[in-house]
């Protein structure tokens, strides 16, 4: 039957298009496009009927309006081929829409091989370039993105503080996105990385659950660089059964407790947690509770507090700068 008058026949979508729009949100490359048997006057007329739009340069979008955060990514991947998604773009789409570990403002992460340099680069995009791309990408996933454990200790290593460093790590374990040892294996396979040391404590912490990574801190960023007094450490005391102190300044009657933990803890842990201050303040002995941020974010901040306090309680040493001290506290 004849199309009516003053009408235009629609244009008919090869499968493989239509199955492309599916897998990639609704994005398309014009090379994909021409591949899967579209011919250039049907794009030029999608475009021209506003059934398709043009997000970039040679890569369209099957409607008119705003994007979201999968479309533009699928549209910097497509416009940069072959790219992957990188950094903390790689950890969101690996996230997906229930646990956003990385949300979606921000530019979108881009990686392609090292030897390449691309022209133009779409607004909005940040290009990182990656030596053995094609090992190092997940070329299944939707859209095509660095592996997980890379980009996450990347974005670790790379973080403006040591507390956002950590809580990278923490928060994708936490996710349930990877595990500690897939993360441990991907620091140890990189020659060169900041924090090592630090990373490798907290990944060490969080496998085991221990808190040792927070007490080295503890003793070298917030005890000895502000020159309070020494504490005993792990000091066994026996009221409810056998618990040991993490740091106590015996003299003065302070307990410092460690937390190390990195997850929600339960009602049964937080319970004994509160136990143990409690048995400390029977005894005379005040019970200071410190995490990751008062130890690798705050140093200065929580000596000069500790200070404060152990002077309260009878110390009569002096309390003393480090190179990272501001004004206030000192």
């Amino acid at each position: 039957m004849a199309a009516a008058q003053g009408t235009v026949d629609p244009v008919s979508l090869p499968p493989q298009v239509v199955e492309l729009l599916d897998l990639q949100s609704g994005v398309i490359s014009r090379r994909q496009a021409v591949t899967a048997g579209l011919e250039p006057h049907d794009i030029r007329r999608l475009l021209r009927r506003r059934e398709w739009a043009t997000a970039f340069t040679g890569v369209y979008v099957d409607h008119t309006g705003g994007l979201t955060w999968l479309q533009r990514s699928w549209v910097a991947v497509l416009a940069m081929w072959p790219a992957a998604l990188a950094d903390r773009s790689a950890i969101r789409a690996a996230a997906g829409h229930g646990l956003r570990v990385h949300g979606d403002a921000g530019p979108i992460h881009v990686a392609v091989d090292r030897g390449r340099r691309p022209l133009v680069t779409p607004p909005g995009v940040m290009l990182h370039h990656l030596t053995n791309l094609s090992g190092r990408v997940q070329w299944t996933a939707s859209p095509p993105r660095v592996r997980l454990e890379e980009a996450v200790v990347g974005v670790a290593a790379g973080e403006t503080t040591d507390m956002r460093a950590i809580a990278t790590l923490a928060d994708a374990v936490q996710g349930r996105l990877t595990t500690p040892a897939r993360l441990q294996t991907s620091l140890a396979s990189r020659i060169r990385v900041a924090r090592r040391p630090l990373l490798a404590g907290v990944l060490g912490d969080l496998d085991a659950g221990a808190c040792s990574a927070l007490e080295r801190g503890y003793l070298t960023r917030v005890e000895r660089a502000h020159g309070l007094p020494t504490a005993h450490r792990q000091v066994k005391a026996s009221l409810r059964g056998t618990v040991y102190r993490d740091v106590e300044y015996n003299d003065l009657g302070l307990v410092v407790e460690l937390d190390g933990r990195l997850f929600h803890d339960n009602a049964a842990a937080r319970d004994r947690d509160l136990d143990r201050d409690l048995d400390a303040a029977v005894t005379g002995q005040l019970t200071i509770r410190l995490g990751w941020g008062q130890v690798f974010d705050r140093p200065c901040r929580t000596a000069y507090s500790l200070g404060r306090i152990a002077e309260r309680r009878g110390w009569s040493g002096h309390l003393r700068t480090c190179p990272h001290c501001t004004v206030p506290p000192f």
